[in-house]
């Protein structure tokens, strides 16, 4: 079982709570900030304790594109694997958006051309 922090943008909410369904069905324990962070948390804190814990990062692209959030969320991310946390960055693509620069030779899961085909590729990164 794999622990998934989802990042993405809150306009994306509808698509991002499918893919956290799939995840969570397939025995995932996936952190997602409208379940974890509650009324009166610091939102640093529990992101942060999302971030620590987590091995893979679901980065989800959209033609939305990335909020400062999200920016921070990968950003740390990569660093922390950089410096040899076992942690992995999974780009996904909900429908539009582009992979920052840095993580632009990455393969992404295509969500938009085949959800169920995308989803399939996904789990099968978590294992």
């Amino acid at each position: 079982m794999a622990h998934v922090f989802i990042s993405y943008r809150s306009d994306d909410l509808p698509e991002v709570a499918r893919v956290k369904q799939a995840l969570s069905a397939a025995g995932h324990n996936v952190w997602l900030d409208v379940e974890k962070v509650n009324i009166g948390d610091s939102i640093v804190d529990q992101i942060n304790a999302g971030l620590e814990g987590a091995t893979f990062l679901v980065l989800c692209m959209s033609k939305n594109g990335l909020s400062p959030w999200m920016n921070q969320e990968w950003m740390s991310t990569l660093a922390r694997q950089l410096n040899g946390v076992n942690v992995k960055i999974l780009p996904v693509k909900l429908a539009g958006g582009e992979l920052p620069a840095i993580l632009a030779d990455r393969r992404y899961a295509d969500l938009a051309k085949d959800w169920a085909s995308g989803v399939d590729q996904l789990k099968a990164a978590l294992r």
